[in-house]
């Protein structure tokens, strides 16, 4: 791979699988890993209901059976959606997070980039979060660096915050009047709380659903307040920012919906994220001028009003800017991969608690793994 400097197009193709664990999102952009130049071609590869409870079964786990068959999953179906695109120059391979706990084990996203760069024949930059968090960061969230690129390429004029609704919730403040994301004041992101996962695993414990499609469900039951005031209780949202979550850290929701009605019991874990969404808000240093909202939950109407409801900000899909809001975090595991290649930072202080600005990721070439094997 050719060295890229200061401004430099690079076709790069990103890959996302979230907690979620609806499907692989892969996007193009070209960019110099700081500014935006343009957007590429993008696809979406769902997961069977076969590959989803091969995945389901590895969530909280770090290793054993469970997890090597959930690691063929993702490296086969990344290996397909990303076959489908020509003329790139380097792919960001996030893999699938099982477990995260920065604080204890580490964090375990399954997937080999090293299998994918001498399957696709092109080179690979993974295991993003690894080094963040030997460096005492939380190794999430990631997707702040592009969020400050975005803003400039939006050309917005004042603080902003984006807001990805996927499995779980994560907020990035944004100041474009900076010159660069790692300087201090520039950015603060965080885990919010559990905003899809809990909705989703109660659809499909329940009635065998994947999702509450566009909140319907939720939209015919009523908020439990006092199970809301629970949830509000957690740990979680008495700690400072940056902080960040695993996916089953509020795996007691599910419990205090018990016995509510399956509309009910929907309503109020929509509420949950709605709220903790808002705790969040208390925590940017000044009042972001517009909410931009990306992920799943952004199509949840009942979801995005309570989320308006409770915010002094404009409460946006991200396409209202001209973002895609379905591929935006697999662009941005494409502009962190050519921030790898370059040796630029990819998080700071301002968003995972790191100690000083890292850059993270493993870049893996063709053919170094067949020499490794042999």
């Amino acid at each position: 791979m050719r060295r890229i400097g200061t401004g430099d197009k690079i076709r790069a193709l990103g890959a996302m699988s979230g907690t979620s664990l609806d499907g692989v999102d892969a996007a193009i952009i070209e960019t110099d890993g700081e500014t935006v130049f343009g957007f590429g071609e993008s696809a979406y590869r769902p997961y069977s209901e076969t590959e989803r409870e091969v995945l389901r079964a590895a969530l909280g786990r770090w290793d054993g059976a469970e997890v090597e068959a959930a690691a063929e999953v993702v490296e086969t179906t990344h290996a397909e959606i990303l076959s489908r695109f020509d003329d790139i120059d380097l792919i960001g391979f996030h893999g699938q997070t099982f477990a995260h706990d920065p604080r204890g084990r580490g964090t375990h996203q399954a997937g080999s980039g090293a299998i994918l760069a001498e399957a696709l024949g092109l080179p690979v930059v993974w295991d993003f979060r690894s080094a963040d968090v030997r460096f005492g960061g939380e190794g999430a969230p990631l997707a702040p660096f592009y969020h400050f690129a975005l803003a400039r390429f939006i050309e917005a004029r004042a603080p902003l915050a984006f807001l990805n609704l996927g499995g779980v919730g994560n907020l990035t403040f944004a100041d474009p009047g900076f010159a660069r994301p790692e300087t201090e004041g520039a950015l603060l992101a965080f885990d919010t709380g559990p905003a899809n996962a809990p909705v989703n695993d109660l659809l499909q414990t329940r009635l065998g659903r994947a999702l509450d499609e566009d909140g319907a469900l939720a939209a015919r039951g009523e908020v439990n307040d006092a199970v809301v005031a629970r949830f509000l209780q957690h740990p979680h949202f008495f700690r400072m920012a940056p902080k960040s979550l695993d996916r089953d850290a509020f795996a007691a929701l599910a419990g205090e919906v018990a016995t509510l009605s399956d509309a009910d019991a929907a309503a109020t874990l929509t509420a949950c994220a709605a709220a903790s969404v808002m705790r969040g808000m208390e925590l940017c240093p000044a009042p972001p001028e517009r909410l931009l909202v990306t992920g799943g939950g952004r199509r949840n109407p009942v979801m995005m009003a309570m989320i308006a409801a409770g915010c002094d900000c404009p409460v946006l899909p991200v396409e209202e800017a001209g973002l895609d809001g379905d591929m935006l975090e697999a662009q941005a595991f494409a502009y962190l991969a050519v921030r790898v290649a370059r040796g630029l930072p990819t998080s700071a202080p301002g968003t995972t608690g790191v100690r000083a600005a890292v850059g993270g990721g493993t870049l893996s070439r063709p053919g170094e793994l067949a020499v490794a094997l042999g």
